[in-house]
């Protein structure tokens, strides 16, 4: 084979070569400067990122107490206005156990229950009062029974199975009773008197109120609402 050393072609190799090295001494120069540069001059993103930390880290002891403190005053208000639930309630029950001579017991159930049910406290004591004068142990000739003197089919409709002796429990007996009254009430629009009048004379003799057009006054309605401004239900 001829020996190429010294001639063109040789030296043209060399030279080649000379230049791919400067090429790759210039590309590893690049990502070394850019490496110097992204440690010396971060990216924005990244600039953000570090101040984000630093500002959580100055601001956090305070945000926590901050937060703690809301947190506490949150407590504090809910307690405030739980004692004066609290205040108002007891208020209420020494008021109706004196007007009506019961004793605070079943005062708070009269109240307890009809609050439970969206109906007006002093609304349900007056219809608790005419219906059963605070017996628990009442019971009509009808076979109506109880403080609210439900009839057992119409408190079945709310509570299925239930046994006509179970009326005789007071909360039971209100808690019903409140809610057949709210449903009336809801039915006929808030017209507390026609509501009345089915509640107690039932809905056949509503309907023929209603279609004689005459009012749905009665004694029992003019009684139960004398005085009263009252809105019925409070949804």
């Amino acid at each position: 084979m001829r020996d190429l050393s010294g001639t063109y072609v040789r030296r043209g190799d060399a030279v080649r070569r000379r230049r791919r090295a400067k090429r790759l001494l210039a590309l590893v120069g690049a990502g070394a400067a850019s490496a110097v540069l992204l440690v010396l001059y971060p990216s924005p993103s990244a600039e953000l990122a570090q101040a984000a930390v630093v500002t959580h880290e100055r601001s956090s002891s305070p945000l926590s107490e901050a937060a703690t403190l809301r947190s506490q005053l949150a407590e504090s208000r809910g307690q405030v206005n739980s004692l004066q639930e609290q205040l108002d309630r007891a208020n209420h029950l020494i008021s109706y156990s004196s007007r009506y001579g019961i004793s605070a017991d079943l005062a708070g159930k009269v109240y307890d229950a009809a609050t439970g049910e969206n109906v007006d406290p002093e609304l349900a004591f007056r219809l608790v009062k005419l219906e059963s004068d605070f017996n628990t142990r009442a019971q009509s000739p009808a076979g109506a029974i109880g403080l609210t003197q439900l009839m057992p089919a119409t408190a079945r409709f709310y509570q299925k199975g239930l046994r006509a002796r179970q009326l005789f429990d007071a909360d039971l007996n209100l808690h019903i009773g409140f809610r057949y009254l709210h449903s009336l009430v809801e039915q006929y629009h808030g017209q507390i008197d026609m509501a009345l009048l089915v509640y107690n004379g039932g809905e056949v003799a509503a309907a023929a109120v209603q279609a004689s057009g005459k009012s749905p006054s009665s004694d029992y309605t003019r009684v139960l609402m004398k005085g009263y401004k009252g809105p019925g239900i409070i949804d």
